[in-house]
């Protein structure tokens, strides 16, 4: 069943046009990957659907049209974001963040043992739980990020460059954590990513978008075959 559809989506910022007619679906607990260079929209579809940018078309997420919804809104529906640069609250522990990203949450009962599970996804929180989470390291903050929208419960998990800034080491973890929190949870993932060898560990399908308009679509066999990809994201 499909869990998002995008139907010819656009967007700006201001007079400049970023997205041209974007499509793309993600079924229920699958795992879609966006890849395209700089400038090409992917960030932008991401904000499309958490309702951070003013967009035409039509997003559909559970059978619903949600295009123009409120991001507060969005997140309630089950559709929770990591945004490029992860977005922590730097003045808020590690703990301290974990519950801000269940502040919506009914099962208030279940949320220490969530708190739990982070932690033992991400070993390296364990020994920063009480620590500003401003003091934490690049790799740190980016595991905290997706502790803390995990622990929104969503359905749909929004990724943005997860990534982004990390020594190749320390990216290798983050993915490795965020397989098995999709492994454990069910969760439906849409990941936009630069490395496209980590994204495709990850994803079962991909699109590629160039000035906002999708290029390419196939499984992650499919696509990681193709001349024009090695050549361009692979480094072949």
């Amino acid at each position: 069943m499909t869990l998002l559809e995008l139907s010819g989506v656009t967007a700006s910022y201001g007079p400049v046009q970023v997205l041209d007619g974007v499509e793309l679906s993600v079924p229920e607990g699958g795992s879609v990957g966006i890849l395209g260079a700089n400038g090409a929209g992917k960030t932008t579809t991401l904000r499309a659907i958490s309702g951070t940018v003013r967009t035409g078309g039509r997003i559909r997420f559970e059978g619903r049209d949600i295009r123009g919804f409120r991001p507060d809104r969005v997140a309630a529906l089950g559709i929770a974001h990591v945004p490029e640069g992860r977005g922590t609250l730097g003045q808020l522990s590690v703990r301290e963040n974990l519950m801000v990203g269940a502040y919506l949450r009914k099962d208030r009962r279940s949320i220490p043992a969530d708190i739990e599970y982070c932690l033992d996804l991400f070993p390296q929180l364990q020994d920063r739980v009480a620590s500003r989470a401003a003091s934490l390291s690049g790799g740190e903050q980016q595991m905290l990020a997706v502790a803390r929208a995990f622990m929104a419960k969503p359905k749909l998990l929004l990724l943005d460059e997860a990534s982004l800034g990390l020594a190749p080491s320390t990216s290798k973890t983050v993915y490795e954590a965020i397989r098995r929190l999709r492994l454990d949870s069910g969760i439906a993932m849409l990941v936009v990513e630069q490395n496209a060898n980590l994204a495709f560990s990850l994803v079962d399908t991909a699109t590629v978008l160039e000035t906002g308009r999708n290029v390419l679509t196939g499984s992650s066999d499919e696509l990681r075959g193709m001349d024009e990809i090695r050549r361009a994201y692979l480094g072949g």
